[in-house]
Protein backbone atom coordinates (compact mmCIF):
# COMPACT_ATOMS: atom_id res chain seq x y z
CA UNK A 1 0.00 0.00 0.00
CA UNK A 2 2.97 2.34 0.69
CA UNK A 3 4.24 1.76 -2.63
CA UNK A 4 0.97 2.61 -4.62
CA UNK A 5 0.87 6.07 -2.33
CA UNK A 6 4.21 6.96 -3.43
CA UNK A 7 3.17 5.78 -6.92
CA UNK A 8 0.45 8.20 -7.00
CA UNK A 9 2.78 11.71 -5.50
CA UNK A 10 5.01 10.27 -8.32
CA UNK A 11 2.13 11.06 -10.80
CA UNK A 12 1.54 14.26 -9.34
CA UNK A 13 5.57 15.44 -9.47
CA UNK A 14 5.44 14.40 -12.84
CA UNK A 15 2.25 15.66 -13.71
CA UNK A 16 3.23 19.88 -12.12
CA UNK A 17 6.83 19.10 -13.11
CA UNK A 18 8.36 19.80 -10.18
CA UNK A 19 8.33 19.11 -6.16
CA UNK A 20 7.38 22.62 -5.25
CA UNK A 21 4.27 22.88 -7.37
CA UNK A 22 3.34 19.32 -6.84
CA UNK A 23 3.26 19.86 -2.44
CA UNK A 24 1.55 22.49 -3.41
CA UNK A 25 -1.14 21.01 -5.04
CA UNK A 26 -1.31 18.47 -2.41
CA UNK A 27 -0.97 20.40 0.35
CA UNK A 28 2.20 18.50 2.09
CA UNK A 29 5.60 19.74 2.82
CA UNK A 30 8.22 19.82 -0.33
CA UNK A 31 10.63 18.35 2.07
CA UNK A 32 7.59 15.19 3.00
CA UNK A 33 7.08 15.00 -0.69
CA UNK A 34 10.94 14.30 -1.96
CA UNK A 35 11.68 11.70 0.88
CA UNK A 36 8.46 9.45 0.03
CA UNK A 37 9.40 9.76 -4.20
CA UNK A 38 12.94 8.82 -3.13
CA UNK A 39 11.92 5.97 -1.03
CA UNK A 40 9.15 4.44 -4.22
CA UNK A 41 13.16 4.96 -6.54
CA UNK A 42 14.73 3.05 -4.09
CA UNK A 43 12.05 0.33 -4.05
CA UNK A 44 12.58 -0.08 -7.38
CA UNK A 45 16.30 0.28 -7.65
CA UNK A 46 15.62 2.95 -10.68
CA UNK A 47 16.05 7.07 -10.40
CA UNK A 48 13.13 8.33 -11.84
CA UNK A 49 13.90 11.97 -11.77
CA UNK A 50 17.21 13.58 -12.57
CA UNK A 51 17.35 17.14 -10.00
CA UNK A 52 18.84 20.16 -10.36
CA UNK A 53 18.87 23.23 -8.32
CA UNK A 54 16.38 25.07 -10.60
CA UNK A 55 14.94 22.22 -12.63
CA UNK A 56 13.66 18.77 -12.67
CA UNK A 57 13.13 16.15 -15.40
CA UNK A 58 11.92 12.85 -15.93
CA UNK A 59 14.90 9.68 -16.19
CA UNK A 60 13.83 7.56 -19.43
CA UNK A 61 12.79 5.11 -16.70
CA UNK A 62 10.85 7.88 -15.33
CA UNK A 63 8.92 8.55 -18.81
CA UNK A 64 8.21 4.70 -18.81
CA UNK A 65 7.56 4.26 -15.42
CA UNK A 66 4.64 8.01 -15.63
CA UNK A 67 2.82 6.72 -18.76
CA UNK A 68 2.20 3.06 -16.94
CA UNK A 69 1.95 5.10 -13.22
CA UNK A 70 -1.00 7.57 -14.47
CA UNK A 71 -2.99 4.89 -15.93
CA UNK A 72 -3.05 3.11 -12.97
CA UNK A 73 -4.30 6.17 -10.94
CA UNK A 74 -6.34 7.70 -13.38
CA UNK A 75 -8.06 4.17 -13.18
CA UNK A 76 -8.04 3.89 -9.03
CA UNK A 77 -9.99 7.42 -9.31
CA UNK A 78 -12.50 6.46 -11.35
CA UNK A 79 -13.25 3.27 -9.20
CA UNK A 80 -13.39 5.64 -6.77
CA UNK A 81 -15.90 8.09 -8.28
CA UNK A 82 -18.12 5.64 -8.92
CA UNK A 83 -18.03 4.62 -5.59
CA UNK A 84 -18.40 8.03 -3.86
CA UNK A 85 -21.14 9.22 -6.22
CA UNK A 86 -19.74 11.51 -8.08
CA UNK A 87 -20.99 11.02 -11.44
CA UNK A 88 -24.39 11.62 -10.91
CA UNK A 89 -23.03 14.84 -9.13
CA UNK A 90 -19.71 15.55 -11.12
CA UNK A 91 -17.16 18.45 -9.75
CA UNK A 92 -13.64 19.76 -10.32
CA UNK A 93 -12.06 21.42 -13.44
CA UNK A 94 -12.75 20.05 -17.34
CA UNK A 95 -9.76 21.34 -19.33
CA UNK A 96 -11.23 21.57 -22.97
CA UNK A 97 -9.01 22.37 -26.23
CA UNK A 98 -12.19 23.95 -29.28
CA UNK A 99 -11.81 25.35 -32.17
CA UNK A 100 -12.13 29.13 -32.35
CA UNK A 101 -14.78 28.63 -34.87
CA UNK A 102 -16.80 26.06 -33.26
CA UNK A 103 -16.78 28.03 -29.52
CA UNK A 104 -18.13 30.78 -30.97
CA UNK A 105 -21.17 29.58 -32.92
CA UNK A 106 -22.26 26.65 -30.49
CA UNK A 107 -20.63 26.29 -27.33
CA UNK A 108 -21.47 30.24 -26.36
CA UNK A 109 -25.11 29.47 -26.94
CA UNK A 110 -24.70 25.99 -24.98
CA UNK A 111 -22.06 26.41 -21.94
CA UNK A 112 -24.11 28.63 -19.48
CA UNK A 113 -26.51 25.67 -19.22
CA UNK A 114 -24.23 22.93 -18.74
CA UNK A 115 -22.77 24.67 -15.67
CA UNK A 116 -26.25 25.61 -14.15
CA UNK A 117 -27.01 22.03 -14.56
CA UNK A 118 -23.15 21.09 -12.81
CA UNK A 119 -22.59 23.42 -10.26
CA UNK A 120 -19.54 22.06 -8.70
CA UNK A 121 -18.03 21.79 -12.29
CA UNK A 122 -15.76 24.61 -13.74
CA UNK A 123 -14.82 24.75 -17.18
CA UNK A 124 -11.28 26.36 -18.90
CA UNK A 125 -11.47 26.13 -22.26
CA UNK A 126 -8.26 26.58 -24.74
CA UNK A 127 -10.02 27.95 -28.01
CA UNK A 128 -7.43 27.59 -30.52
CA UNK A 129 -7.18 26.65 -34.24
CA UNK A 130 -4.15 24.66 -33.61
CA UNK A 131 -4.52 21.12 -32.78
CA UNK A 132 -3.79 20.12 -28.92
CA UNK A 133 -1.70 17.05 -27.83
CA UNK A 134 -3.41 14.91 -24.99
CA UNK A 135 -0.05 13.84 -23.57
CA UNK A 136 1.63 16.99 -23.85
CA UNK A 137 -1.06 19.39 -23.30
CA UNK A 138 -2.85 20.27 -19.89
CA UNK A 139 -6.54 18.80 -21.09
CA UNK A 140 -8.72 16.27 -20.88
CA UNK A 141 -10.62 16.65 -23.99
CA UNK A 142 -9.82 18.00 -27.38
CA UNK A 143 -12.60 18.55 -30.31
CA UNK A 144 -11.85 17.78 -33.96
CA UNK A 145 -13.47 18.98 -36.77
CA UNK A 146 -12.73 16.41 -39.68
CA UNK A 147 -11.47 12.75 -39.07
CA UNK A 148 -8.64 13.02 -36.49
CA UNK A 149 -5.32 11.67 -37.74
CA UNK A 150 -4.35 10.32 -34.25
CA UNK A 151 -5.10 6.76 -34.43
CA UNK A 152 -4.34 6.19 -30.86
CA UNK A 153 -6.74 8.60 -29.04
CA UNK A 154 -10.27 7.51 -28.31
CA UNK A 155 -12.86 9.46 -30.16
CA UNK A 156 -16.87 9.91 -30.13
CA UNK A 157 -18.72 11.75 -32.62
CA UNK A 158 -20.42 14.50 -31.88
CA UNK A 159 -21.93 15.09 -35.26
CA UNK A 160 -21.44 15.72 -38.79
CA UNK A 161 -21.68 19.16 -39.85
CA UNK A 162 -22.97 20.38 -43.27
CA UNK A 163 -21.81 23.61 -44.91
CA UNK A 164 -23.41 25.64 -48.10
CA UNK A 165 -22.50 28.19 -50.78
CA UNK A 166 -23.48 31.45 -49.79
CA UNK A 167 -22.30 35.41 -51.64
CA UNK A 168 -23.54 38.99 -51.09
CA UNK A 169 -25.95 39.98 -53.25
CA UNK A 170 -23.77 42.63 -54.11
CA UNK A 171 -21.33 39.97 -55.06
CA UNK A 172 -24.19 38.61 -57.44
CA UNK A 173 -25.00 41.41 -59.01
CA UNK A 174 -21.96 42.84 -60.12
CA UNK A 175 -20.66 39.09 -61.07
CA UNK A 176 -23.27 36.77 -61.75
CA UNK A 177 -25.35 34.02 -59.97
CA UNK A 178 -23.36 30.71 -60.84
CA UNK A 179 -26.01 28.47 -62.33
CA UNK A 180 -23.91 24.98 -61.77
CA UNK A 181 -20.95 23.68 -59.83
CA UNK A 182 -18.13 24.83 -63.05
CA UNK A 183 -19.10 27.81 -63.20
CA UNK A 184 -17.33 28.60 -59.81
CA UNK A 185 -14.21 28.50 -61.93
CA UNK A 186 -14.36 31.68 -62.78
CA UNK A 187 -15.98 32.82 -59.75
CA UNK A 188 -14.04 34.86 -56.68
CA UNK A 189 -14.18 31.89 -53.70
CA UNK A 190 -13.24 32.32 -50.40
CA UNK A 191 -11.30 29.15 -48.84
CA UNK A 192 -9.89 27.53 -45.58
CA UNK A 193 -7.32 26.19 -47.57
CA UNK A 194 -5.80 26.64 -51.02
CA UNK A 195 -7.68 23.21 -52.85
CA UNK A 196 -10.40 22.56 -55.03
CA UNK A 197 -14.14 22.04 -53.78
CA UNK A 198 -15.73 18.51 -53.55
CA UNK A 199 -19.47 19.14 -54.10
CA UNK A 200 -22.51 16.47 -54.06
CA UNK A 201 -25.89 16.48 -55.09
CA UNK A 202 -28.08 15.99 -52.70
CA UNK A 203 -30.80 15.01 -54.72
CA UNK A 204 -28.50 12.33 -57.24
CA UNK A 205 -25.46 11.60 -54.93
CA UNK A 206 -23.21 12.72 -58.17
CA UNK A 207 -20.06 14.61 -56.72
CA UNK A 208 -18.00 17.24 -58.91
CA UNK A 209 -14.35 18.53 -57.78
CA UNK A 210 -14.17 22.20 -58.74
CA UNK A 211 -10.62 23.93 -59.15
CA UNK A 212 -11.71 27.22 -57.57
CA UNK A 213 -9.33 30.15 -56.79
CA UNK A 214 -9.67 33.25 -55.27
CA UNK A 215 -7.94 36.20 -53.60
CA UNK A 216 -7.81 35.38 -49.60
CA UNK A 217 -7.86 31.89 -47.94
CA UNK A 218 -7.68 32.07 -43.75
CA UNK A 219 -8.84 29.19 -41.06
CA UNK A 220 -11.02 31.46 -39.72
CA UNK A 221 -14.68 31.10 -41.03
CA UNK A 222 -15.68 34.11 -39.11
CA UNK A 223 -13.77 36.06 -40.75
CA UNK A 224 -14.72 34.81 -44.35
CA UNK A 225 -18.23 35.65 -43.13
CA UNK A 226 -17.43 38.88 -42.77
CA UNK A 227 -15.24 39.24 -46.31
CA UNK A 228 -18.68 37.62 -47.72
CA UNK A 229 -20.57 40.35 -46.28
CA UNK A 230 -18.65 42.76 -47.88
CA UNK A 231 -19.41 41.22 -50.86
CA UNK A 232 -16.04 40.37 -51.34
CA UNK A 233 -16.89 36.68 -53.06
CA UNK A 234 -18.35 33.53 -52.93
CA UNK A 235 -17.79 31.24 -49.85
CA UNK A 236 -18.71 28.00 -48.01
CA UNK A 237 -20.17 28.55 -44.59
CA UNK A 238 -22.30 26.69 -41.98
CA UNK A 239 -26.21 27.52 -42.19
CA UNK A 240 -26.01 27.96 -38.35
CA UNK A 241 -23.63 30.47 -38.80
CA UNK A 242 -25.52 32.45 -41.56
CA UNK A 243 -28.75 31.93 -40.71
CA UNK A 244 -29.77 35.64 -39.69
CA UNK A 245 -27.79 37.11 -42.78
CA UNK A 246 -29.82 34.66 -44.99
CA UNK A 247 -33.28 35.72 -43.52
CA UNK A 248 -32.47 39.72 -43.77
CA UNK A 249 -31.27 39.08 -47.04
CA UNK A 250 -27.41 39.72 -46.59
CA UNK A 251 -25.98 36.50 -48.07
CA UNK A 252 -27.86 34.49 -50.44
CA UNK A 253 -27.70 30.53 -50.78
CA UNK A 254 -26.17 29.47 -53.82
CA UNK A 255 -26.61 26.07 -56.29
CA UNK A 256 -28.79 24.93 -53.10
CA UNK A 257 -28.83 21.35 -54.71
CA UNK A 258 -24.86 21.02 -54.29
CA UNK A 259 -23.02 21.34 -50.83
CA UNK A 260 -19.53 20.15 -50.04
CA UNK A 261 -20.02 16.68 -47.97
CA UNK A 262 -20.51 15.83 -44.17
CA UNK A 263 -17.97 16.57 -42.07
CA UNK A 264 -17.52 14.53 -38.89
CA UNK A 265 -17.36 16.30 -35.30
CA UNK A 266 -15.53 14.23 -32.43
CA UNK A 267 -14.24 14.68 -28.87
CA UNK A 268 -10.79 13.07 -28.54
CA UNK A 269 -9.47 11.45 -25.23
CA UNK A 270 -6.47 9.41 -24.59
CA UNK A 271 -8.52 6.95 -23.02
CA UNK A 272 -11.99 5.40 -22.87
CA UNK A 273 -11.57 5.48 -18.79
CA UNK A 274 -12.45 9.00 -18.73
CA UNK A 275 -13.93 10.93 -15.09
CA UNK A 276 -16.99 11.04 -14.31
CA UNK A 277 -16.78 14.93 -15.07
CA UNK A 278 -15.51 14.50 -18.90
CA UNK A 279 -17.93 11.88 -19.59
CA UNK A 280 -20.93 14.54 -18.49
CA UNK A 281 -19.57 17.17 -20.69
CA UNK A 282 -19.54 14.96 -23.97
CA UNK A 283 -22.68 13.69 -23.33
CA UNK A 284 -24.36 17.03 -23.12
CA UNK A 285 -22.46 18.27 -26.33
CA UNK A 286 -23.69 15.39 -28.31
CA UNK A 287 -27.14 15.72 -26.48
CA UNK A 288 -27.10 19.79 -26.91
CA UNK A 289 -25.93 20.16 -30.41
CA UNK A 290 -28.29 18.06 -31.60
CA UNK A 291 -31.49 19.81 -30.32
CA UNK A 292 -30.27 23.00 -31.10
CA UNK A 293 -31.73 22.50 -34.48
CA UNK A 294 -29.81 20.11 -35.09
CA UNK A 295 -26.66 22.20 -34.74
CA UNK A 296 -24.12 19.31 -34.86
CA UNK A 297 -25.62 19.13 -38.17
CA UNK A 298 -24.60 22.03 -39.67
CA UNK A 299 -21.52 23.19 -38.73
CA UNK A 300 -18.61 24.19 -41.28
CA UNK A 301 -15.89 22.45 -42.71
CA UNK A 302 -12.09 22.42 -42.41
Amino acid sequence: MDAFRNMHLFVEVASAGGFRAAAERLGMPNSTLSRRVAELERDIGLRLFNRTTRRVDLTEAGRLYFERCRRIIDEARLAHEELSGMVTQPTGLIRASVPVDFALVYLSEILADFLRLYPGLRLDLDVTPRQSNLISDPVDLTIRIGEPKEQQWIARKLGMSKVALFAAPEYLAAHGTPQAPQDLVDCNCLRIADRPWKLVNNRTGDEEMIAVAGSFTANNIGLLRKLALQGMGIVALTQELVSDDVKAGRLVRLLPEWQPPDIPVYALTETRLVPAKVRVFIDFLIQNLKSKGDASQSYGSR
